[in-house]
């Protein structure tokens, strides 16, 4: 067997600690049927502490699956999952808001949730809803409000939760392109002002070069991390602009390479 050693640091040397870690998957495999291929397999994916990634597949290959894991929602098969906040907070494609409640009452049930007393809900609930924009509506209810504005109030009602770490299952796929847009400006902020780790699951590879400062790809099922991307563009990034084109090509090309790989 052949072993591999380390090279010793000189006397004077001090080993500089390690970046901290928001979110660490170390080996993971998940299988949901005995007998059938496994939906996740060894998956080793570190999100660091304020880092924006995003993570990228075809159809079926455990995105939503793992970003399940990461949430705490599942256990995994085998290997091990670590959140360095204690519950991440969770945003879907679908807002899920109570239309019975206004957009200030839906932040403020992710506050009495969490234990935040009577008096200080409402403050709290007003300062979220002016953070993504939306001070002035916040008594209008859910049928009052468009899609890109139920998107910000549950934009948040996640950040209702007071996690360091956010969890993002394609919240814009079902909005215009227009819409869409103005939302990735707001997350960048929000993003960058909360100084949050956020792990955001997307089909569009404009999108996930628009938003990440990081791109991870996966692979078909079962699902793997077969490349990474740095995104070095600069912010503020425009969808349309040349550089986001030109890295959401290659990586398109990746994609479709991968797409065919599991088709043969």
């Amino acid at each position: 067997m052949t072993q591999v050693r380390e090279q010793a640091p000189t006397r004077n040397t001090v080993a500089p600690p390690p970046a901290p870690a928001a979110v660490r998957v170390d080996g993971v495999t998940q299988v949901f049927e005995r007998g059938r291929p496994p939906v996740l397999e060894g998956v080793d994916l570190t999100v660091a502490a304020g880092e924006f990634v995003c993570l990228l597949g075809a159809s079926g290959c455990g995105k939503s699956t793992l970003l399940n894991l990461v949430a705490g929602l599942a256990t995994p098969t085998a290997g091990r999952v670590e959140v360095s906040a204690e519950r991440p907070a969770l945003m879907f494609q679908e807002p899920a808001l109570l239309p019975w409640l206004t957009a200030r009452g839906n932040v403020e049930l992710a506050l009495k949730a969490r234990g935040v007393a009577r008096g200080a809900r409402r403050t709290e609930a007003e300062r979220l809803l002016e953070l993504v924009n939306l001070g002035s509506h916040g008594a209008k209810r859910v049928h009052e409000l468009s899609g890109g504005m139920r998107q910000r109030v549950a934009l948040a009602r996640a950040l209702a939760q007071d996690s360091s770490v956010l969890l993002m299952d394609e919240p814009f796929a079902a909005l215009d392109a227009i819409t869409r847009d103005v939302l990735h400006e707001e997350l960048t902020r929000v993003w960058t002002e909360q100084q949050l780790s956020v792990v955001f699951v997307t089909h569009n590879v404009r999108e996930a070069v628009r938003l990440g400062q990081r791109v991870v790809l996966m692979s078909s099922r079962p699902g793997r991390i077969v490349r990474e991307w740095q995104v070095d563009i600069p912010h503020p990034r425009a969808i349309e602009s040349p550089a986001v084109g030109a890295l959401a090509s290659e990586i398109t090309a990746e994609l479709h390479r991968e797409i065919s790989r599991h088709g043969r």
